[in-house]
């Protein structure tokens, strides 16, 4: 009898022993002393890959060998356009669009292989880079499995046909309040997490069609498996329930007004202040001046800025939002680079950018005051001339002054802040300038940077 009861209670301790470290293992998931996002993308710029342009080759293999070249620049992060294959049925042009999705869970046999995606992001993280890569949730191709397999998967007109958006004619669109699809969108997505180790997605298209509960489930499920980042291209501050990053279209067309003359610094600095009530300062609002969109149906930021495209550039850099850069917008890019037929960039640098866009990375991962969100400084407007936008920015001890001629005329800077008199040396050119009471005279679309 005694032995029996010794054994009872031996295995009984056993069992609460167990059962005590499975709970605590549920309840408390083990914790890292390395920062996360979004703090870890703190002082980052986003850099855009089109992987078919990148290079003559059009490859994942070719592009492999910017790596070297893009860490000296400054870039961290890296936004992958869309790798998987390309839908046939309904094709746009002969290349079709990297939108038009054939199947979630392969490569595009143009661009390589899966092992070569895998390559990219191991060679990416070695470099220190971390890699989003481009989700396309609210539309496939007309000849994905789903579109026979599972119809119901889909959005259907009055006729009960599968039907597609807008003028879209190559991809067939989803619906999102089916279980169905949700379910498997994520399972998807949880592919490229286990299979390639990506840090994220920038989401296209993430709200259109699409209910903001299928991203609660998509972050639920997917956030577990590793520390994610999530770029939502969308310009909503519902968004940030659940991703870190939402593009700031508005202001990408506010910036493109004030080049042409149609508004002003004055329109810039009430964005800001509307933008940040709207969405507070936690979130990170991308800033662009282009993008793969912009570049193709839009202009080049010579089109659309002319000689005042390292202004906005600057700007977007130093006063307001998380920067991005587009895959040869560094070595001034200047032709409209064709959607859906292969269109290589010319990466000869005629006019020296890169040396201007390697300034304003490292402008920004060394001044805390710019970082993103409220971990860098909320932009204080110390001027109110028109064509003229100035501000500070201050954070832990860190201080940047920016003052950006947004027009082609000289104009005369007037500061309304005598808190920030006294001499400095601009960080791009070094020479020394004085602010005071005393109007200073600037050249067209001249910007001038001050740090302490």
């Amino acid at each position: 009898m005694k032995k029996i009861s010794y054994l009872v209670i031996v295995i009984m301790l056993s069992l609460a022993a167990c059962q005590q470290k499975h709970d605590s293992t549920i309840e408390s998931p083990t914790t890292t002393s390395a920062i996360t996002f979004p703090e870890r993308a703190a002082h980052m710029a986003v850099y855009e890959v089109n992987i078919r342009q990148a290079t003559p080759e059009g490859t994942i293999q070719a592009f492999i060998q910017h790596l070297p070249r893009l860490q000296k620049l400054g870039i961290e992060m890296l936004w992958i356009m869309p790798v998987q294959p390309i839908s046939k049925v309904n094709r746009k042009g002969t290349l079709g669009s990297y939108y038009s999705i054939a199947d979630y869970t392969a490569v595009n046999p143009e661009f390589g292989s899966l092992l070569d995606f895998k390559k990219l992001v191991e060679e990416a993280h070695q470099f220190g880079m971390v890699v989003l890569l481009d989700w396309v949730p609210n539309h496939t191709g007309w000849d994905h499995p789903w579109i026979t397999d599972h119809p119901e998967y889909y959005a259907k007109d009055s006729l009960g046909n599968i039907t597609y958006e807008a003028d879209w004619s190559d991809i067939a669109l989803l619906d999102h309040t089916q279980d169905g699809t949700r379910s498997a969108m994520i399972e998807e997505m949880a592919f490229w997490i286990k299979e390639c180790d990506i840090d994220g997605f920038r989401c296209d298209h993430a709200a259109h069609e699409i209910p903001l509960y299928f991203w609660e489930e998509a972050t639920d499920a997917l956030n577990p498996m590793k520390d994610l980042f999530w770029l939502a291209e969308w310009d909503e501050p519902r968004l940030h329930t659940t991703f870190h990053a939402s593009y700031s279209w508005e202001l990408l067309h506010l910036t493109e007004d004030v080049a042409k003359g149609h508004k002003n610094a004055n329109d810039i600095a009430t964005f800001i202040q509307k933008d940040q009530a709207l969405y507070g300062r936690r979130p990170f609002r991308m800033t662009i001046t282009t993008n793969h969109d912009e570049n193709s149906w839009a202009g080049t930021v010579f089109e659309r800025y002319g000689e005042g495209h390292q202004a906005f550039a600057t700007f977007i850099f130093t006063a307001y939002g998380f920067p991005m850069i587009y895959n040869g917008q560094e070595v001034g890019l200047n032709k409209r680079l064709e959607f859906f037929e292969k269109d290589s960039i010319d990466w000869s640098d005629p006019l020296n950018l890169s040396p201007f866009y390697k300034q304003l990375l490292s402008l920004k991962k060394e001044n805390k005051a710019l970082w993103n969100g409220d971990f860098g400084g909320s932009p204080k407007r110390i001027n109110k001339d028109e064509d003229i936008y100035a501000f500070v920015r201050k954070k832990e001890g860190n201080q940047v002054i920016g003052i950006i001629n947004m027009s082609d005329q000289k104009a005369q800077l007037n500061l309304t802040d005598s808190s920030i008199y006294g001499q400095y040396s601009d960080y791009f050119t070094g020479e020394t300038f004085e602010l005071s009471g005393e109007p200073l005279e600037l050249t067209p679309w001249q910007y001038l940077i001050f740090t302490n």
